[in-house]
């Protein structure tokens, strides 16, 4: 819904560009808008307030009344009923051939009665908030996290452990064992840390809720390694997009095995060639195409100036084949885990 001053605003700016020349369609073009949504908006000489919210609606067919939420209230405080909730309340009055209303009815009549309260032992579930970071230099963000490699028969899997640079998309650290450990994960994380010198360097690691990443010795190990740990919301498998990403990218990658490895040695070679191939050669596409290393090391910013000066040279030869700017092969500075949007994002990294 447009203000009605905005519509204004736009109404003038319009008509200032048409006056001036332009195209009607193309200055609606510019605000958004259609031209039908502008004759609508200036329809008898003057620009018109929006009127749906004044519009009479009627009221929904299948409202509960009054009576039937006073027989839900009661029904739910009765001595019969007060210990159970809704779920349990509904089934039992369909045993005995009564039906009021649904389960999320029964919730909203009390919710609206303020009748909906925590009970029982157990601590209330809090919303945790997602956990939002920022890159602006390689080594300052890290993420990670496990995934399963089939190996030659049907229920047993090899484990492939993965470190990413969420800056520079590189594969700082991986490793394939036969298990889940929290030592493995405490080695690699080590190992990782003294390859790419991160010392003192790495703020941040990301990772989800699994029993590895939350082992106390690998959360010993990162308090000694002196990295903050990041964790996903539980039951958002999106919170660690970056890993997902490059597992889906590892697991459709053409000379993946669809068979899975014959034994841990085979997949460790196939990774090890994976990693080599995606750092060094793989064009990836969330760095406008140029290769984790390259971002890395900081090659990033002598390719996209020659990339610039190539085009520019493309348009000056033909000028006709160009209607505005050159494509933009500037990268972001800054590198964004999660953000909710960029001011919540700044409040939180400040």
């Amino acid at each position: 819904m447009i203000l009605h001053s905005d519509r204004k605003t736009a109404v003038t700016l319009i008509d200032e560009a048409h006056s001036a020349g332009a195209r009607k369609w193309r200055a609606c073009e510019e605000l958004e808008i259609s031209v039908r949504t502008y004759q609508r908006w200036v329809m008898g000489g003057d620009v018109n307030a929006d009127q749906r919210p004044l519009a009479e609606r009627p009221a929904p067919q299948n409202k509960l009344t009054v009576t039937e939420k006073n027989e839900i209230l009661n029904i739910a405080n009765s001595e019969q009923y007060q210990s159970l909730p809704p779920c349990q309340i509904v089934p039992t009055l369909a045993d005995e051939g009564l039906y009021i209303a649904s389960e999320s009815s029964f919730y909203r009549v009390l919710r609206e009665d303020d009748q909906v309260q925590h009970r029982g032992r157990g601590s209330e579930r809090k919303a945790r908030p997602i956990a939002t970071h920022c890159a602006s230099r390689p080594n300052e963000l890290w993420c990670w996290d496990i995934t399963w490699l089939p190996g030659p028969i049907r229920g047993k899997f090899f484990y492939l452990y993965l470190i990413m640079d969420v800056y520079s998309r590189k594969i700082v650290g991986h490793e394939v064992y036969t298990e889940e450990s929290a030592e493995h994960a405490s080695s690699l994380m080590t190992k990782a840390m003294l390859a790419e010198g991160a010392t003192g360097k790495l703020k941040v690691l990301h990772q989800d809720n699994g029993s590895i990443m939350k082992a106390a010795t690998f959360q010993a190990t990162l308090e000694w390694l002196q990295v903050s740990p990041s964790f996903s919301r539980p039951s958002v498998s999106n919170d660690n997009a970056f890993s997902e990403s490059l597992f889906h990218t590892f697991k459709y990658h053409p000379t993946y095995p669809p068979n899975g490895f014959e034994n841990i040695d085979e997949a460790r070679v196939f990774c090890l060639a994976f990693t080599r191939w995606y750092n060094q050669e793989h064009k990836h596409s969330g760095l406008k195409f140029i290769s984790p290393v390259e971002r890395h090391t900081g090659q990033d910013k002598e390719i996209m100036a020659n990339r610039k000066a190539v085009y520019e040279l493309a348009r000056a030869r033909h000028p006709e084949r160009w209607r505005g700017a050159t494509r933009n092969w500037d990268l972001p500075g800054k590198v964004w885990l999660n953000p909710v949007n960029q001011c919540d994002a700044e409040k939180a990294v400040a």
